[in-house]
């Protein structure tokens, strides 16, 4: 058996031992560049660190590190109690609320399980309360999440467009960022329509809490305790104002002024926590460690691939199927189906480099081909097998906790079988890029 085929089975254990053990896969990922590096690459420590990926692992740090410090000091909730103010209490636009909060959250920087992990409590509270599918709210959260998650500053984008620049690929991060976007917002109006979106027109936010209110206790008000936390949720303290002009001299910093998002986000951190300690105390112990260590883990291994040229083995091997785009949708089916089970940020560390070389024939558009695998490899996250869908059945309240489930695994289903071959047709088959 050849050197590369031996790494690429070795990458395969590595997906199936995370999936079925629940072990962090960028461990495994370490491990197993260790493993193939020493004894089928021969390389030394050095050979093997050289794939670690410096600039990335800046990026999650910091990024996640200036997302800790606004949720321990309540910014994250004024975002949330602002925009629910926005729409005027309408029920009918609340689950675009949260799919526009999550999307704004990753967006700017906050990892996806992190934004739907602080959104989905919320959101599927008021699903429960208000007789709002919980499907519905679920996919509107995790879809506003993939919605955001590939703009230039965020954790999505900054690893797809971070591995398309290291390997001289042609990229657009708008059309990154605008694929994802839109695919998104598509799959999200069609949920809404088709599980009662529609019928919460003329409902009034503010008319059904006070009916609920005052009929619990024999007609005793006891809205008082929600009034006080809504009250503080509303408060603009000093610590609130400071972190949203933090946040908006990131966008600024990266998008206006070209600076690294990874070293501008620790240093406006950093300032932050100069003032206010005690939130950036605990705020250090909400980093995404776990995240940091998949995707330092993950790219590490495959910087082990390319040292020892299974990348082009494998990129030739996708090639020799002799119809690039059958290939093409080949590659968007295998995102999908391993991200609907693993981790989509480890697929994405992973298959574009394998794909390097099928690019580099130039029978297909790098640059459509890559916003399709990024978004085969996102959208399905909805997949009850993956984080952010497991977080969701998690925050559901009050609900058949085995037949959401299902509903989560149907519907994860349908998106797998689906998305992949719509993005395929619409931004491989024109050739963009």
């Amino acid at each position: 058996m050849s050197a590369e085929l031996i790494s690429i089975l070795v990458l395969v254990v590595v997906f199936v031992i995370a999936t079925t053990r629940s072990i962090n896969m960028g461990a495994l990922a370490f491990a197993a560049a260790f493993g193939v590096g020493e004894l089928v690459a021969d390389l030394d420590a050095d050979g093997i660190f050289a794939g670690f990926p410096g600039d990335l692992f800046v990026v999650l740090v910091g990024v996640t590190y200036l997302f800790a410090i606004a949720r321990a000091n309540g910014t994250t909730d004024w975002l949330v109690h602002a925009a629910i103010r926005l729409v005027r209490g309408r029920i009918v636009l609340i689950p675009w609320v949260m799919f526009a909060i999550t999307g704004a959250l990753t967006a700017i920087g906050a990892v996806s399980p992190a934004a739907v992990a602080i959104v989905a409590p919320i959101a599927l509270s008021f699903a429960a309360r208000y007789g709002i599918s919980p499907l519905l709210m679920g996919a509107l959260v995790v879809h506003g999440a993939q919605a955001g998650g590939f703009s230039p500053i965020s954790i999505y984008g900054s690893i797809v467009n971070g591995v398309v620049e290291r390997e001289n690929l042609p990229g657009n991060e708008l059309v990154l960022f605008f694929a994802s976007l839109v695919v998104n917002l598509i799959i999200a109006s069609i949920v809404f329509v088709l599980f009662g979106g529609l019928k919460l027109k003329g409902r009034d936010l503010e008319t059904e809490t006070d009916g609920k209110a005052k009929g619990q206790g024999g007609g005793q008000d006891r809205s008082g305790d929600a009034g006080a936390l809504a009250a503080d949720a509303a408060r603009l303290t000093p610590a609130r104002i400071a972190t949203l002009t933090a946040l908006a001299a990131l966008v600024v910093a990266v998008l206006v002024f070209d600076l690294d998002a990874g070293l501008s986000a620790i240093t406006l951190a950093v300032i932050l926590s100069a003032f206010w300690p005690d939130a950036s105390r605990k705020a250090v112990g909400e980093v995404a460690w776990p995240t940091v260590l998949l995707i330092c883990g993950v790219l590490t291994y495959v910087g082990v691939l390319e040292e020892m040229g299974t990348i082009e083995y494998a990129g030739n091997a996708v090639g020799d199927i002799g119809v690039p785009l059958l290939a093409a949708v080949l590659l968007c089916y295998i995102a999908a189906i391993i991200s609907a089970f693993a981790s989509s940020v480890g697929i994405m560390g992973a298959l574009i480099p394998l794909a390097v070389p099928f690019l580099a024939q130039g029978e297909i558009g790098a640059v459509g081909m890559i916003a399709a695998l990024a978004v085969s490899a996102t959208v399905v996250d909805v997949s009850p097998f993956s984080t952010n869908g497991a977080l969701v059945l998690a925050a559901a309240p009050d609900v058949d906790r085995e037949r959401f489930f299902r509903q989560l695994m149907v519907y994860g289903g349908i998106v797998v079988a689906v998305v992949p071959a719509a993005v395929w047709l619409v931004l491989v088959v024109p050739g963009f890029g």
